[in-house]
Formats: C-alpha cells, structure tokens, sequence
C-alpha cells in the first residue's frame, strides 16, 4: 500500500458516535483519502430484562451522531450489526472468565476479534484498502526488517496502545491511527473548530455493554448458572469470614470483604475451584513473577532468548523494567526489577521497548 497516492486509497473509519473517530475521519479526508465512515452495532441494551436505561456507546444516539458527522463532511456512512458476534465471543467470555475468578480485558478481545476480524473484513468486502479507528496509538514500517511495528501514541495521558497487542501484521499494515501524533486537546479543538457534533461529547471509560459501570449486576443477570456463596480464608486456610460469589471480587479489592482485623486484607487469590477467596494483608500481594500466555509477538518475532524490556501489566500502570523469557512462541515468563503489586490473572500484560509494543498476552 505504501505505493499509493493518497487519493488512490480508500479508508473505512469506525465510527463510534465521539469525537475521536469524528476527528481521525476528519483528518484522513483533509489528507486527501477516499473516507467513509461505519459504524458498529455491538450490543442491544434490550436484551438485559428489556432495561433500556443503561445506555453509552453503539445506541440510536451514538449512530445518529456518527451518521451527522458523516452527512457534515459529505462522506458516506455505514451502519454494521455484529451483534451476534459480540455476544457469542466477548460477552460469553467476560462472563466466563469471571466466573473461573479471572478478571478480563473485553476490550482487548473486542479488538482483535471484531474491529481487526469483522470490521476489517467487512470494509475490505466493500471495496476498502484500509481501516481507520480513533485511537491514540501510532504504527511504522521498518524496511530493514519488513515489518510493520506498533508504537505508543503521544499523549501518554490517552495513550491506548496497551489494548491493541493483539493486532496481527495484516491488521496493522491495513491500519491508520490518524491521532496517535495528537494530544485529546487539540482532537477536542479541531472538532470544536470545524463545528463538529461531537465536539464535545462526553468520554466514557466503562466497558461499552455495561454502562452503569455495575458488572455484578450483568455477571448475575448474564450466568447460565446459580452463583454460589463461600468462604474467605487466609494463606493458612482458617475461614475468616464469606463472600457472595467469586465472580464479583478481584485480585488487590480491600472494599466489601466485611472481615473484622486488625489490619486491613485484601484479595491475594481466587480459588474458583473451591469457591474461596484468600486474603493477604497489603505487602502478601506483591511479587515479581508472573507467566503470560497467548502471547501475541507485534511487532518483532518471536525471539529465542531472553531479553530486557517493560511490562504493563493493566491499564493505568506504568510499565516496569523487566526480564523476560520466552517459553516457546506463544508463553512467557516474567521477572520484574521490582515487585509488582496485585498482579491479576486475566488481564493483559504488553511488552514494550521504549515505546514501542513487542507482544502482549492473557496473565496467568
């Protein structure tokens, strides 16, 4: 594709009703790129109890806003149902994983399996060269290795590379990330200034299919099966008090234990197994080594010795220096310089160099 002219190239941009997607759409049609703009049907909000109250992205207003942000700069518009698909892999995982006492990222899987699966292809079907999405990350080429690599974006405050690792070179070559070399500032001042809808739509951080924010509220109403109640036990194994269900606790919680002791306990461990959550006082829940597991290799290959890098281990941490070694291509283990507090199996763990994304994966 780096052969082409702008103007010969065709950019599908999803759409999700915000002023990111509004401005990375904005910006591909000034640079001269044949734009349209599509949006995804993710998740029917009916479908808890007919409770229409929990609203955010992919609803009516969403796609109306996308849809006149479109109709504004004279770009056709698409609206895409992936329902389905949605419900089938991230919603049945998100309920499963909690369930098993993990707690996952349904994001990233949402990335990998419908924005860089469906979307891709769906765009590619209509006669599109390549996609374009809203996030804060940035990608290159490197001619020496003819690889395409994944590099954090600018604004280290919005920065949202961690939740692209499991993008496959494929993707990433058919990929463009119009603000990854913009902070949300100006993305806010360009909207506002070329009179955008959207402008000044507000962001929302919950996972997009449970927008109040209440997951013990979805787990419950989503569980094909009766969530049982058990036992809080310490390291030693003596009970020291209950819970309501392992789905509803994570690795580090202190809140809603309801354990009288002198010194305030957290989560250190979810034994769903045999339905008990162990506690640990603060210090018990740091440590230095962790293994990931469908490790995705980004933007190198898969190397055959250890190596230096940092780790990420969840979304707002910073990545911290660490020995990795790999076991295989798809596993590997991790030593950190320090420890590391309340490592969660579950979530994702990114590798980087600087700021550049070499592999990430599900903790174990």
């Amino acid at each position: 594709m780096s052969g082409n002219s702008n103007k010969d190239m065709a950019v599908m941009v999803a759409m999700s009703g915000g002023v990111d997607s509004s401005v990375a759409l904005l910006r591909l049609k000034e640079q001269g790129y044949h734009v349209s703009g599509a949006t995804m049907k993710l998740w029917d909000y009916e479908d808890v109890g007919g409770n229409t109250a929990h609203q955010g992205c992919c609803d009516l207003n969403a796609i109306n806003d996308a849809r006149a942000v479109c109709d504004a700069l004279n770009v056709p518009h698409y609206v895409f149902d992936f329902t389905g698909r949605f419900r089938e892999t991230i919603i049945g995982n998100f309920v499963d994983e909690y369930l098993d006492g993990r707690t996952p990222n349904p994001c990233v899987l949402c990335n990998s399996l419908i924005k860089w699966d469906m979307f891709l292809s769906r765009a590619m079907s209509l006669g599109h060269d390549a996609i374009a999405t809203g996030h804060y990350a940035r990608t290159g080429h490197d001619n020496a290795e003819d690889r395409f690599y994944l590099k954090r974006g600018i604004d280290s405050t919005r920065d949202q590379s961690y939740v692209l690792w499991g993008l496959s070179q494929d993707a990433l070559r058919r990929t463009f990330f119009p603000l990854g070399d913009m902070t949300k500032d100006e993305t806010r001042r360009i909207a506002a200034e070329a009179g955008m809808k959207t402008a000044r739509v507000a962001e929302s951080r919950e996972i997009c299919f449970v927008a109040d924010d209440d997951y013990k509220r979805f787990i419950r109403e989503w569980s094909a099966e009766t969530i049982a109640s058990g036992d809080i036990v310490d390291e030693s194994g003596k009970v020291i008090g209950a819970h309501k269900g392992v789905p509803f606790y994570t690795i580090g919680q202190r809140r809603g234990l309801r354990i009288a002791h002198p010194t305030p306990l957290y989560v250190k461990r979810i034994d769903a197994e045999n339905c008990r959550i162990v506690v640990g006082e603060k210090d018990e829940l740091s440590t230095r080594e962790m293994d990931i597991a469908r490790v995705n290799w980004v933007s190198i290959g898969p190397p055959a010795h250890p190596f230096d890098a940092t780790v990420q281990i969840r979304y707002q941490h910073t990545a911290s220096p660490a020995r990795v070694a790999p076991r295989g291509t798809d596993r590997l283990h991790v030593t950190f310089a320090s420890p590391q507090w309340a490592i969660t199996p579950g979530q994702s763990a990114v590798v980087y160099n600087g700021e550049t994304v070499l592999a990430g994966g599900i903790i174990e």
